[in-house]
């Protein structure tokens, strides 16, 4: 690991002044335009947990159901859980370290993990559509390569499917293939085989809306449905095409203010994409 390197380029991803940040549950997240010094570090961060467990490791680029100005990132442990409590606070003090200290505290996370450094090291990255996710991706891929990480952008992802991913990988295909594809096979498959008794009653189908709150789920859902049984119609509604991300739709807006989401309409089931949140009718529940 080249120091020098990473400090020449953690410069130019500077912290902005007085920026003080925790890495909690959902990892970073807060305005878009004050997360890239914390993009570009946690791509070194990445780097030193994969040397440390010899695994993928993963580093998602997204704030969930945070409005659209809102970005985030988290990293995802080899076997797609969340980052350790203990890395959680090696996060938190390395986003939050002062440029003239950020060597420092590389040097003192190695020592206190025991990290190889000589160890190589692989990170797998995904993202949301928020148009600050692909700039940002790129600052966690710079500090993954400066750091002498190799790395594979699978680009726009669920937060489920990253998580997927590294745990395919680290478990070497066992699990299941490490693509989208992989991901649609194995989840519908298991989809269908839950619920195969409840799908028809008679000659009626279920059918059902849900509301993909403008964001990265109506992409992959889109996707996805062509898996599912033919007695299972799912229409998408808040799709992106003209509504905000998140924006009087979502999971979040539904538990929030306890009402079906913007161009609702009447059917047997809806449910949000960013979080089990389901209705029937005019009930929520």
């Amino acid at each position: 690991m080249d120091l020098d390197a990473i400090t020449k380029h953690s410069a130019l991803h500077a912290k902005p002044s007085g920026l003080i940040l925790q890495y909690g549950t959902a990892g970073f997240r807060t305005k878009a335009e004050h997360l890239d010094h914390v993009m570009f570090r946690m791509g070194l961060l990445a780097v030193l947990r994969s040397k440390q467990t010899k695994s993928t490791i993963g580093v998602m680029v997204t704030a969930s159901h945070n409005p659209e100005e809102d970005n985030g990132v988290k990293l995802v442990d080899p076997l797609g859980e969340m980052l350790a409590p203990s890395w959680e606070e090696h996060a938190t003090c390395l986003a939050n370290a002062e440029e003239q200290d950020v060597q420092r505290v590389l040097l003192d996370i190695s020592e206190k993990a025991a990290v190889d450094l000589q160890q190589d090291a692989f990170v797998v990255i995904g993202r949301d559509t928020r148009p600050s996710s692909e700039k940002l991706s790129q600052s966690v891929i710079d500090g993954i390569t400066v750091s002498g990480g190799q790395f594979h952008d699978y680009g726009l992802l669920t937060t489920p499917q990253l998580h997927y991913m590294v745990y395919c990988r680290n478990t070497q295909g066992q699990y299941g293939q490490a693509t989208t594809e992989g991901y649609y096979q194995k989840l519908s498959k298991a989809f269908v085989e839950l619920t195969k008794q409840a799908f028809c009653s008679g000659d009626k189908c279920l059918s059902l809306k849900v509301d993909c709150a403008n964001g990265i789920g109506a992409l992959k859902l889109r996707e996805m449905k062509n898996y599912f049984s033919e007695g299972l119609s799912i229409q998408l509604f808040n799709v992106g095409t003209t509504g905000k991300l998140n924006h009087l739709c979502g999971a979040d807006f539904v538990k929030s203010h306890q009402k079906p989401p913007q161009d609702w309409r009447k059917s047997e089931y809806w449910c949000c994409t960013n979080r089990i949140c389901k209705w029937k009718l005019n009930t929520v529940s």
